[in-house]
C-alpha cells in the first residue's frame, strides 16, 4: 500500500542505486544499525563515563530510547490526527532512522568532547556533532575497499537529521549549531536547488526551519535526555531529596512546574522515579499535534507542509527537568572534573597529530616528523588530502570524533604513558 505522504522528491537518494524488497527509508535505517559508528555509541558518554556502571545510559541506549519515543510520537500522530490515514501518514522507518543517527557524530567524553574539538578545529572549519553526523551518513560511515562512503541517504533522511542549516562560515566564531562549509551542497540537495528566502538568514531563523521528522526526532531527544538524565542522576546519588528541595527553594518556577518537581520529590522518597518518568514520557508523546504551515518548501513536500506542535505545559516541564539535571548533575564537581580530564586528553592527542600531519615547519615548509601514528585507512586518507591543511585536519578530527571513551584513553596512554603499551598492541 503506497504511502502518499511522501513523493519522489522525498525518496530521492543522494546517488542512484538498485532497489530491493525494502523501502528507501528502511534501507537507510538498516544500514545505520549495521555499522561500527552506531555500535561505538555503546562506549561513548551520555552523562556518566561509559563502563563505570552497567545500568547508566550510554549514547547507544539513549539513541535507542529516542528512536522508541519518536516512533511512539509517529504512532500517536498517525492515529489521532484527522489529516492522516492509512495511505497518508508519517513513516516510522524514516523517523526511527533519524533518531538512531542523531548522535553518531558525537565524540568521546560527552559535551565536553564536542566543545573541545570545536575549539581545536576553529582554524580548520570547526566541529559540531550534528554536522559530523551529516558527514558520516553522507560520506564516511562505511569503508569500502580503499574508499570511505556514506550510507546513500534519502533527501528526507538527510533533512530529518539536520537540526541546523547555517554554515560555519556564515556565523561569527560559532560555538555550535552549524554545518561545515563544504556541506553547503547538502543544503542545496535537501531544498532541490531552491535558495533560502531572505528572511531565513544564517543563525536562529534558518536553524528553526526543520522538517516534520526532524521536529519529531528533536522532541523525542529532548524528552529522553531531560527525563532519563534525572533517573540516572537519582540512581547515581547526585539528585537527592535534600538537594532537590534546596534547588526548588531557589528557583523561579511557576505553579505547574513546581508541582512537577514536588511529584519528583515524592517519587524519590517512594523509590518510584523511573515509573514517574516513564509516565511523563507518555504525557510528552500525547502532548504532540500536527499543524499545517506555509514556507518555501511546503508546496513541494508534506514534510514542510506539516509541522509539529507540542503542548506548552509539556515544553515547560521538559525544560524544568533539564535545568534540574544540569544544575545538580552536569555542574557537579565530579562530572566537571571528569570532563576536564577528557578534554585535556583529547587536546593533547589532537595537538600531537596536528604537529605530525597538519603543521608545517617554518624553516623548510615541510610538516612534522614522518611518523606513522594512524591506522592504514586514515594514513591513506591523509595522503589523498595532499597539502590541503583543512582536509588533513578534518580527517584527524574524524579519527578523534570516532573514538570511544575507552579507545581515546588507550591512545592517550600509548602516546604519553611510558609504562603503557607494547609493540604488539593493535590500534
Amino acid at each position: 500500500m503506497t504511502n502518499t505522504f511522501y513523493n519522489e522528491f522525498d525518496r530521492t537518494l543522494l546517488a542512484p542505486e538498485p532497489g530491493d524488497h525494502r523501502s528507501e527509508f528502511q534501507r537507510n535505517r538498516d544500514r545505520l544499525i549495521h555499522n561500527a559508528a552506531f555500535r561505538r555509541l555503546q562506549s561513548k558518554t551520555q552523562v556518566f563515563l561509559s563502563g563505570e556502571y552497567d545500568f547508566y545510559r550510554t549514547r547507544l541506549t539513549h539513541s535507542i530510547e529516542v528512536a522508541q519515543i519518536a516512533s511512539s510520537i509517529c504512532g500517536y500522530l498517525n492515529w489521532q490526527s484527522s489529516a492522516l490515514h492509512d495511505t497518508f501518514h508519517i513513516d516510522r522507518d524514516l523517523v526511527e532512522a533519524a533518531a538512531l543517527a542523531h548522535d553518531i557524530g558525537h565524540p568521546p567524553f560527552g559535551h565536553a568532547g564536542e566543545g573541545t574539538l570545536n575549539d581545536l578545529m576553529r582554524p580548520f572549519g570547526g566541529f559540531e556533532g550534528n554536522a559530523q553526523t551529516l558527514r558520516l551518513i553522507t560520506e564516511t560511515i562505511f569503508t569500502s575497499g580503499l574508499e570511505r562512503r556514506g550510507l546513500n541517504p534519502t533527501r528526507a533522511l538527510i533533512d530529518a537529521v539536520l537540526k541546523y542549516k547555517s554554515l560555519h562560515g556564515e556565523l561569527a566564531d560559532p560555538d555550535n549549531h552549524f554545518l561545515y562549509d563544504d556541506q553547503a551542497r547538502y543544503l542545496e540537495f535537501i531544498t532541490g536547488g531552491r535558495s533560502f528566502p531572505a528572511e531565513l538568514t544564517a543563525g536562529p531563523p534558518r536553524n528553526a526551519l526543520r522538517s516534520l521528522e526532524c521536529e519529531i526526532m528533536d522532541w523525542a531527544d529532548d524528552t529522553a535526555f531531560s527525563l532519563n538524565d534525572v533517573v540516572d542522576g537519582v540512581n547515581a546519588g547526585f539528585i537527592t531529596g535534600r538537594r532537590v528541595r534546596a534547588w526548588l527553594a531557589g528557583s523561579d518556577l511557576d505553579e505547574a512546574d513546581r508541582t512537577a518537581v514536588e511529584e519528583l520529590l515524592t517519587a524519590i522518597e517512594e523509590g518510584t522515579v523511573e515509573r514517574l518518568m516513564n509516565r511523563t514520557i507518555g504525557h510528552f508523546v500525547k502532548g504532540c499535534d500536527l499543524v499545517e504551515r506555509e514556507n518555501f518548501l511546503s508546496a513541494t513536500t508534506n514534510r514542510y507542509r506539516f509541522g509539529l506542535v507540542v503542548d506548552p505545559l509539556c515544553r515547560s516541564r521538559q525544560k524544568t527537568f533539564s535545568r534540574l539535571a544540569v544544575d545538580l548533575v552536569f555542574r557537579s564537581p565530579q562530572i566537571c572534573q571528569l570532563e576536564h580530564k577528557g578534554a585535556a586528553m583529547l587536546t593533547r592527542i589532537f595537538r600531537t597529530l596536528q604537529a605530525t600531519y597538519i603543521d608545517e615547519d617554518p624553516a623548510n615548509g615541510k610538516r612534522g616528523p614522518e611518523r606513522v601514528l594512524l591506522s592504514d585507512d586514515y594514513e591513506r586518507e591523509i595522503r589523498k588530502a595532499g597539502d590541503h591543511r583543512n582536509r588533513r585536519a578534518r580527517i584527524i578530527c574524524d579519527y578523534i570524533a570516532g573514538m570511544t571513551d575507552g579507545f581515546a584513553t588507550r591512545i592517550y596512554k600509548r602516546l604519553f604513558d611510558p609504562d603503557f603499551g607494547s609493540i604488539v598492541d593493535l590500534i
